[in-house]
């Protein structure tokens, strides 16, 4: 096993395995995700600091096992924040588990979890609050609709679906942002504040039946999948405060290195094929080169 000693910020750091390969297909290596989530880690890390994060790892690549990993590792160095969460219950008389999560608040702590080959990282819409008890209910700072596409569908129909959505949200004071999901759809974002988890899911779910009463041959709100072929699910579910979502500028685990990728809706409105909104790692630390973080107004 191959490792390295290395200094990130002032932390001390051990990195293993860097001539792994973890995308076969295009010989994407492990050294290559830790310089890719190094080099996008000024417009990645404000999205994610502050949330919970499960991790999603692949020790051997894209192509072997992976698994989840929502506990944070007792092996985590003492500098990797974390914060615990009392899991509810649906049942009455038990109270849930403890669960302590993981949070990545900086780039030290963002190479240590990508160094356990941890390509995707999945958050909620909330962060945890400094002045709030622990088991405050979570207040979202984020509505989140994941549209995703009933094959024969594609990102193609979901940026349909995306351009009559926008106006909707906004005749209701949001202000909604696009990104691809880094696979086959499309998700919208907007600001929010003053909700519960649970508000925020029943408005996201009447915007979600609201399109599908419109387009009823395009739009489905309810995940029963003999209903979703060839159309666009609104996923409004996302938004539950015990749920996460692909983080913006995260790895994937695809044939190759691709990414969750904020677009402009321009793009959205010009995209006729799904290789439109496919992008790699590469293609995305030149996007932020060149274009800076187009999920920057969600930080506001």
């Amino acid at each position: 096993m191959d490792k390295i000693a290395v200094q990130v910020d002032g932390r001390s750091l051990t990195l293993t395995n860097l001539a792994k390969v973890l995308y076969p297909q295009d010989g994407f290596t492990k050294a290559e995700v830790l310089d890719y989530y190094q080099r996008v880690a000024g417009v990645l890390l404000p999205h994610i600091a502050g949330r919970p994060v499960t991790l999603k790892r692949y020790p051997e690549g894209v192509d072997g096992e992976s698994f989840f990993q929502k506990h944070a590792p007792a092996h985590r160095p003492d500098w990797v924040r974390t914060e615990s969460v009392q899991s509810r219950s649906s049942r009455a008389r038990d109270p849930g588990t403890t669960v302590t999560y993981l949070v990545l608040d900086d780039l030290p702590a963002l190479i240590w979890a990508a160094n356990l080959a941890s390509l995707e990282l999945h958050v909620p819409m909330w962060r945890f609050s400094r002045d709030a008890g622990r088991d405050c209910q979570p207040r979202p700072d984020l509505l989140v609709f994941d549209l995703d596409p009933g094959p024969p569908a594609s990102v193609v129909e979901c940026c349909r679906v995306a351009e009559r959505l926008r106006p909707l949200l906004q005749s209701a004071g949001l202000h909604p942002l696009a990104k691809t999901s880094g696979g086959k759809g499309l998700q919208l974002y907007a600001p929010v504040r003053g909700l519960t988890a649970e508000q925020a899911s029943d408005q996201a779910r009447s915007f979600a039946q609201r399109m599908e009463a419109e387009l009823p041959e395009l739009v489905v709100s309810r995940m029963t999948r003999t209903l979703r072929t060839g159309k666009v699910l609104i996923d409004w579910s996302q938004n539950n405060g015990s749920k996460t979502t692909i983080a913006p500028y995260s790895l994937r685990a695809r044939l190759h290195p691709a990414v969750s990728t904020p677009v402009t809706w321009d793009e959205v409105a010009a995209c006729g094929s799904p290789d439109d909104l496919s992008f790699t790692a590469g293609d995305v630390l030149r996007r932020v080169g060149e274009r800076g973080d187009l999920f920057g107004p969600l930080l506001s």
